[in-house]
């Protein structure tokens, strides 16, 4: 099991690759294996998709509110090791774990009484209503899983541990294929269960994945999680958490809500902007991978430098790996775009939407460039203390300029998808430039001095 050991005190002395490159594995394996998983489903049915695509956005916004801790923990505890501060993890891994299950819990109690309401609330097109219903009542009644699976990824990933979290998902999403196929074409496809076999995938592969990260846990990482570190409460942890989780999540969440806003304009355009729209996603996605992948590895090293009080050097490395990163997303942006007509024709054979989702590769080009400098600088200024403001930034811009801009080129001045496209590149171009002069000019540093405070001492424990 040596192979997947880290150096839990030295994670700032690590390069960037060596904390990246199973991060990079994973997103590009779980997206890739997502694509096969969508192809599935479009070949058994086009309505499917679209049902699962719209059931899976609510999911996605409904489960940021367990985000909020697991964000949180990640940068805490990055804080925590950096600064040397041992003593106080165990009760941050215990707080963190329990906080969320009983979150999550309560959220899957809300899908299943109100799922009707919130699918109609989305506008959902009346052919994709039941598909989604199916989904979202299974896989939404079982989120606490996935809500388990987050902390223990923030726990595995501020102790630099990322190649398990390459692992457990790469798993996750075989199980998805395996259990779409039986259910779809294969031994189990007698039962017709259509999306409720998805479904049931989805749910069979986050509980699985939750085992294994106990295990993990229990055999891999210094600490403990128990139930008595939380007698005493800890009230004063507790508040740390959510001083810095839900700012964190604030922009997530901004996010996610202008997404629904956006979906919904798009599902009152016509089925091929909504198919266009879930095949793009899909696509897009590979255009920004190698983004996620250094943005999560430097923001791990810029937490354990702060705690350290080594600005300067979080400083220099944020930069050189933006430089890198912006080049790359580029190029991925660019090739995805010469690609399309082959890409999309492999989903549907529908000429508009191949037409159709040429055209938003284009412009995808342009919104990768100012994801990508989001994508490493928020997840820095995040892990450097600065969190409110990339949330009133995000707030501001998202709804100003994304959701604005969707509804007057999509809607008002007919321009459809391609409209609510760039609506959404000048969103994420504008957003990239503002917090690219913040890191430069080093606003960030006093906010970074959290760890200095006496908010960051725990003399109780």
């Amino acid at each position: 099991m040596s192979f997947f050991k880290a150096t839990d005190t030295n994670v700032s002395e690590r390069s960037v690759f060596s904390l990246a490159w199973p991060i990079f594995v994973q997103t590009f394996l779980s997206i890739l294996l997502g694509y096969i998983d969508t192809l599935m489903t479009s070949r058994y049915s086009v309505i499917a998709v679209g049902g699962i695509g719209n059931a899976n956005q609510i999911i996605s916004f409904l489960a940021l509110a367990f985000s909020i801790i697991s964000t949180a923990t990640t940068i805490v505890i990055s804080w925590m090791l950096g600064a040397k501060k041992d003593k106080e993890i165990n009760v941050i891994y215990t707080l963190s774990i329990y906080f969320n299950l009983f979150l999550s819990v309560f959220i899957s109690l809300l899908i299943l009484i109100f799922h009707r309401n919130i699918i109609a609330l989305m506008n959902v097109q009346k052919a994709m209503v039941k598909p989604a219903t199916d989904y979202i009542i299974i896989v939404g009644g079982f989120i606490f899983f996935n809500s388990l699976f987050y902390v223990y990824g923030a726990i595995f990933t501020s102790n630099g541990h990322t190649t398990i979290i390459m692992i457990i998902s790469i798993l996750m999403n075989f199980i998805n294929i395996i259990g779409n196929y039986c259910f779809l074409y294969g031994p189990l496809s007698f039962l017709n269960l259509g999306v409720k076999g998805v479904a049931i995938s989805t749910v069979t592969s986050s509980i699985i994945s939750v085992i294994i990260s106990i295990i993990y846990f229990n055999t891999h990482i210094s600490g403990n999680i128990s139930i008595k570190y939380l007698f005493p409460f800890p009230l004063k942890m507790l508040k740390l958490l959510l001083k810095v989780g839900l700012p964190a999540a604030g922009e997530n969440i901004s996010y996610n809500i202008a997404q629904l806003c956006i979906l919904r304009f798009v599902n009152t355009i016509s089925i091929v902007a909504v198919n266009t729209r879930i095949y793009a996603n899909i696509f897009t996605s590979f255009s920004f991978v190698f983004s996620i992948a250094t943005s999560g590895a430097i923001s791990i090293i810029v937490g354990h430098l702060v705690g350290a009080k080594r600005y300067d050097d979080a400083y220099k490395r944020v930069l050189k790996v933006l430089y890198v990163s912006f080049i790359f997303a580029v190029i991925l942006a660019s090739i995805n775009f010469l690609l399309s007509p082959l890409t999309f024709s492999i989903f549907t054979k529908d000429k508009s939407v191949i037409a159709l989702g040429r055209k938003i590769m284009f412009i995808g080009i342009f919104l990768e460039m100012g994801r990508c400098i989001n994508l490493v600088v928020i997840k820095s200024l995040r892990s450097a203390g600065d969190i409110k403001f990339p949330t009133y930034l995000g707030m501001a811009s998202m709804w100003g300029i994304s959701v604005l801009f969707s509804y007057i080129l999509g809607l008002k001045l007919n321009m459809g998808l391609i409209g609510i496209w760039i609506a959404l590149a000048a969103d994420e171009i504008v957003r990239g430039i503002i917090v690219y002069i913040r890191w430069i000019k080093k606003i960030w540093v006093q906010k970074a001095k959290i760890v200095e405070s006496d908010e960051f001492k725990f003399e109780d424990y």
